[in-house]
């Protein structure tokens, strides 16, 4: 089957690039740890979540268990300052961030499936933020993001054309992007839109 994408893993060539991770202007230092992540290059597919949807504890059930580092990485998406004054090693700090990257690709892949959700990646749809279809008789035909697999970072990012309905190779800025989560129910609730 086909699953649309909910999340794109980040590289490391991305996560050390400063100048595409530096937010424009001089408000980087009020930039949200989401609007940061969400601006990175490769991760155009995500949206921004609400932090009042981040902070409802039922939309979170069940993902401590799978992200290591939870309490902090949530702290750091929701740009949250530790009390406990902890002190951690680069290392430490690596694991952190990296958490926060997956909690939040599992955090969207709940979110998108929301009414608002559906709404922000339909606003991306629209405006070919994923793409457009690379067939000439797809004329510029907006794309999906898609994966083949429900299995976290096991297979690389596609776009799903709903006009020819076949699978290809993004733009070269997301080739080798991992997919984090899919679900088919996004692309069926978009294309039906």
């Amino acid at each position: 089957g086909v699953y649309v994408l909910v999340s794109p893993e980040i590289s490391k060539e991305f996560e050390t690039d400063s100048e595409d991770s530096d937010v424009s202007g001089s408000e980087g230092e009020d930039t949200s740890w989401i609007s940061w992540f969400c601006s990175l290059r490769g991760n155009e597919f995500f949206c921004e979540i609400d932090d009042d949807y981040i902070q409802d504890d039922f939309n979170l059930c069940g993902l401590s268990s799978q992200v290591p580092y939870y309490d902090y990485a949530l702290d750091l998406i929701l740009d949250i300052e530790s009390s406990n004054g902890d002190v951690f090693t680069e290392e430490q700090n690596e694991l952190i961030e990296s958490s926060a990257e997956m909690l939040y690709g599992l955090i969207h892949a709940r979110y998108i499936l929301t009414s608002k959700g559906l709404a922000a990646m339909l606003e991306k749809f629209k405006n070919y933020d994923f793409g457009r279809c690379p067939r000439v008789y797809c004329c510029g035909q907006p794309c999906l993001p898609a994966g083949q697999s429900d299995i976290p970072r096991s297979s690389t990012v596609k776009v799903f054309c709903p006009k020819c309905e076949d699978l290809h190779y993004p733009r070269s800025k997301y080739q080798g992007t991992k997919t984090l989560m899919e679900h088919t129910l996004v692309r069926h609730s978009l294309i039906s839109s």
